[in-house]
């Protein structure tokens, strides 16, 4: 009987572990973010990723990265022109979670410091 129990209680515990490490691979990466910004944006914008995600706080990077990264585009399109283009193509689109995890990961409230 106890190893029937033990079985049954395994069961839940495999399938929590197996859905937390399908979440975790398929969420966004602040690291891969951090590459990322430093290919395509740091030319750009001039400005090295410390100081560019220092430009706000978790929240308002959060809401600027909402229905796609839309602020996000509006905003740093008009500050940084020549980032425009890539902000707007569809290299930022299949990026824009990992950039955003990546500045809200290292926002100026988050306590952290980028590398780069």
């Amino acid at each position: 009987m106890k190893s029937l129990i033990a079985k049954f209680a395994r069961v839940p515990l495999v399938t929590i572990v197996a859905l937390g490490l399908a979440t975790s691979f398929a969420s966004a990466d602040p690291a891969r973010g951090q590459k990322l910004y430093l290919k395509f944006m740091k030319d750009a914008t001039g400005i090295k990723g410390d100081a560019f995600s220092a430009q706000h706080t978790i929240e308002e990077w959060k809401k600027l990265c909402e229905n796609g990264g839309a602020d996000l585009i509006k905003e740093y399109s008009e500050k940084y022109p020549n980032a425009a283009e890539f902000l707007k193509g569809e290299q930022f689109k299949k990026f824009q979670p990992d950039i955003c995890d990546f500045v809200i990961h290292y926002a100026k409230d988050s306590g952290n410091v980028p590398s780069c």
